[in-house]
């Protein structure tokens, strides 16, 4: 398939430039995956396409200050670096500019000196990799003197952080948020609870890799760059005990759906390689690990049944992945229809539930 069969025309008026007052009044389009009907209604109408016995999948990532605007030393240019993945207590891959000033050895200084950053390595992608030195906490320093790290496309300034944040997330390490969770608020999660549905928690850390356009003409030229992923044994065991059930696995959001298949897909692999087989009824073990994967059309889903998403850029590798969940056929129209009903788009807009 061509990167150019994923493409669809969008009004930049309609690319969410802020977030709506409450999380859950966003509309609604459901989909129908297979056969590409679509139904409009709001967020906040999503338990009634839930059912007791489901499972839903959250990422419970948490984004992080990502974004640090400094100045290099000695000269007093500006620089600014976007953290990407931490690799050991102090050393971070990052996005730098300008890249051709940040060469080998060169340091940044952050807040007057608070925090100091010296270039590594420059990596083959053009990425760096930094040291940072500070006293205290580096957690601490970067909440003091980081910025959020909004995508290119919003252009206002975020009034409240948290609100670039789900109200589940836990874990820092995210350079960008699981959107799909944003429209969930702590009661609308306790009305899933009541009725009898499960949710699963996973950790996976979004990298910006997952936003890069797709440059190759064939979609599967295209590498993911890897993101760290988690799946603790409560999770593994409640998506288990709802597949063996009969339940359905819903994920929410795109990062969650990657982490759920990644797993499966890993062992699956194990279990064909071991003499011993495995337990037909595991789908998913507890797991930590780095993950590529790339889902486009033709991908079969191990886990996923449901999947609920922002709606995403055009020729993206998110829109491949949920074409590959019902039909890009049905998606492309759904998204015509989303522009015509004036639908909020990308990262504070509006959702779909794919079921």
């Amino acid at each position: 398939m061509k990167t150019s069969d994923f493409d669809y025309e969008l009004p930049e008026e309609l690319i969410a430039q802020d977030p709506l007052e409450k999380r859950d009044s966003s509309r609604l389009m459901v989909l129908d995956k297979k056969s590409g009907g679509v139904t409009h209604r709001h967020f906040y109408d999503v338990t009634e396409y839930l059912k007791p016995g489901d499972c839903l999948i959250l990422n419970n990532t948490r984004v992080i200050p990502a974004r640090l605007i400094g100045h290099r030393d000695p000269t007093g240019g500006a620089a600014e670096l976007l953290l990407l993945k931490r690799l050991g207590e102090n050393r971070w891959e990052c996005l730098a500019r300008p890249g051709k000033r940040l060469k080998e050895g060169a340091t940044i200084s952050f807040g007057d000196g608070l925090l100091k950053a010296v270039v590594k390595e420059v990596l083959e992608d053009g990425n760096r990799i930094v040291e940072f030195s500070y006293e205290g906490i580096f957690e601490e320093v970067l909440d003091a003197l980081g910025e959020m790290p909004l995508p290119p496309y919003i252009t206002h300034k975020l009034k409240d952080k948290n609100r670039y944040q789900t109200v589940y997330a836990k874990y820092d390490g995210s350079a960008a948020a699981p959107t799909a969770g944003l429209h969930f608020t702590p009661e609308l999660l306790q009305k899933v609870r009541d009725m009898g549905v499960n949710i699963a928690e996973v950790t996976l850390h979004v990298g910006l890799g997952t936003f890069r356009p797709v440059s190759a003409e064939d979609i599967s030229d295209h590498h993911m760059h890897s993101e760290y992923y988690e799946i603790k044994a409560e999770a593994a065991d409640l998506i288990n005990e709802t597949k063996r059930r009969g339940g359905r696995i819903i994920s929410v959001g795109t990062t969650s759906t990657r982490t759920v298949e990644a797993c499966a897909n890993k062992f699956l692999r194990q279990k064909n390689q071991s003499s011993k087989g495995g337990s037909d009824k595991i789908w998913v073990c507890p797991d930590s690990d780095n993950t590529d994967i790339f889902i486009y059309p033709g991908y079969e889903f191990k886990v996923v049944d449901g999947l609920i998403t922002n709606f995403h850029l055009p020729q993206s590798t998110l829109l491949m992945l949920v074409s590959a969940l019902s039909k890009r056929e049905y998606i492309l129209a759904a998204y015509e229809e989303a522009v015509r009903e004036r639908y909020r788009f990308f990262s504070f807009g509006d959702a779909m539930l794919i079921i």
